[in-house]
């Protein structure tokens, strides 16, 4: 009988998930999730563990509560790990408590992760603090929702506390719950913050006074519709000071990444400089790597790889699986002997200063024209060692004999081939016009994402290029530019040199000097 860990996501923001949470994904043989659990989470899983939804989606109910206990029961039958990934925290709103009672009366061991609470981080990402000297000293947890969740809170009494309410689930409903709290001595000018999905890069947010609601009847239109909650308190004037998320230049946008997933623990700079602008990243991987057909030529040029002068890395997958493979046979650093290293651009040589070797020549830019440019007549009668994709350019290699080296060694150390996901989400986003932009950094994906948009469900040849006409395409550089519009896809942004980080940094620029997305204000 495995475990189940009963693990707190966080809200949304992949970056508030917990190191144990982390850490128990990472070893999960089954993983349960709700709608409100980000899915791009399940990354940090083992690519053959189980994943089940268990949320609601497209407005349907999910499987009751009974049935998701039942299914915990049942995956802890089969995996020594199981993860139930529950948004927010478990056991604030969560029904974590439920849920554990039920795998304590199974027999079924169970353990307890919190998470950060979405009020907690839809309050700070909207710039309320939710205690604040001279404003606040207490703050109250209340759900505005009646019936299974138990009897509704006294709201009269709750008004008569004073200090922060944080309402959850109760935003439909918000009229009656005004009218409560003025009636047990709260203001009508106290200010209410109400937020919808906090820490998405699309989250909104609506300041009013509580007076402004006091009159509408149960019934009547929401401020937002849910998932939101509500802020009532002095501490929600501070908003327009501290709202800092708001205020990112890529706050609101959504970007698709194309390129094939990175281990969940390999840094990626291009999520990350987005993510650090404000954007909200769409994971669509339309490639994935495999090992190569055939380890023959990398096991003999590893044999003899002190011999060699140089040894040319042409992308972080490269330095993983060349050094993976070098550990698998037994040897490490020290069989490089002498032999000099190069990296065809700084995300490569991150990847080589990540396993402890340092590039001797990295170029500005990050193709195989501008690696050649850079060692110049240094491989000039020297034995060059190049451990690539199966599909690499012939430029690199060629343009190396043509410069007087003596031997060029190419040896395939993986293999990509195009994903199988499931492309619709992406295609109805990009059909709402909720996309911003979609990157691509290399050939290979651009043609593998107009496959799969144009293969999905409702889908229809050249469908890829009308709907991204609505959004702007950007690409690593002229190679990937020349299959993009080879496809049909008309580009709008390119960096000056093909890098990964010139590339973030180029559609940051783009996207921060077009219109931005505005917020809500008071109703």
């Amino acid at each position: 009988m495995g475990t189940v860990y009963l693990v707190g996501a966080g809200p949304w923001d992949e970056g508030l998930l917990t190191l144990r949470g982390a850490a128990l994904l990472a070893r999960a043989g089954a993983v349960l999730y709700d709608a409100l659990a980000n899915p791009a989470l399940l990354r940090h899983a083992p690519a053959g563990a189980e994943r089940t939804f268990v949320g609601r989606r497209g407005g349907r109910a999910g499987p009751p509560l009974e049935e998701v206990c039942e299914l915990l029961v049942a995956a802890a039958a089969r995996h020594e790990v199981v993860v139930r990934l529950k948004g927010g925290d478990p056991f604030l709103f969560g029904r974590g408590g439920e849920e554990a009672l039920a795998l304590h009366a199974a027999g079924v061991p169970f353990e307890v992760v919190p998470g950060v609470s979405s009020a907690v981080a839809a309050a700070a990402y909207a710039g309320v603090p939710l205690t604040h000297r001279g404003l606040a000293s207490s703050v109250v947890y209340a759900t505005g929702r009646t019936g299974d969740e138990g009897d509704a809170p006294d709201f009269e009494a709750l008004g008569r506390l004073g200090g922060t309410l944080v309402l959850f689930m109760g935003i439909t409903g918000f009229g009656p719950i005004a009218a409560a709290l003025l009636r047990g001595g709260r203001a009508p000018e106290t200010p209410v913050a109400f937020v919808r999905w906090g820490t998405r890069a699309d989250q909104e947010t609506v300041i009013a006074r509580l007076g402004d609601w006091a009159g509408a009847a149960a019934g009547a239109p929401a401020p937002l519709r849910p998932p939101a909650i509500a802020i009532v308190g002095e501490v929600v004037a501070l908003h327009a000071q501290l709202d800092w998320f708001a205020a990112r230049p890529l706050s609101g946008r959504r970007v698709v990444i194309t390129r094939a997933e990175l281990a969940a623990a390999t840094p990626d700079p291009l999520e990350q400089i987005l993510r650090d602008a404000g954007a909200d990243i769409v994971p669509f991987p339309t490639i994935e790597t495999l090992p190569p057909d055939s380890w023959e030529p990398c096991d003999r040029a590893l044999a003899a790889l002190e011999s060699y002068d140089w040894v040319l890395f042409t992308s972080p997958r490269a330095v993983a699986a060349l050094l993976d493979r070098l550990d698998a046979r037994g040897r490490d650093l020290r069989a490089f002997g002498r032999a000099r290293l190069a990296a065809v651009g700084d995300a490569t040589a991150d990847a080589l200063r990540a396993r402890g070797l340092r590039a001797d020549a990295v170029p500005s830019d990050a193709r195989a024209e501008g690696l050649l440019a850079a060692l110049g007549d240094q491989v000039r009668g020297a034995r060059v060692f190049l451990p690539r994709a199966a599909q690499g350019r012939d430029v690199l290699p060629d343009g190396l004999r043509a410069a007087g080296a003596a031997s060029v060694d190419v040896a395939p150390v993986y293999r990509t081939v195009p994903a199988h996901g499931d492309a619709a989400p992406v295609r109805a986003a990009l059909g709402a016009g909720t996309i911003d932009a979609v990157t691509f950094t290399s050939g290979s994906t651009v043609g593998a994402f107009c496959d799969l948009i144009d293969a999905a469900p409702g889908g229809a040849p050249g469908l890829a290029v009308r709907l991204c006409a609505g959004t702007r395409v950007a690409v690593i550089g002229a190679v990937t530019r020349r299959a993009a519009q080879e496809r049909g896809l008309r580009v709008d942004v390119q960096p000056p040199h093909a890098s990964i980080p010139a590339l973030a940094h180029a559609l940051v620029a783009a996207l921060a000097a077009a219109a931005r997305p505005g917020l809500k204000g008071p109703p």
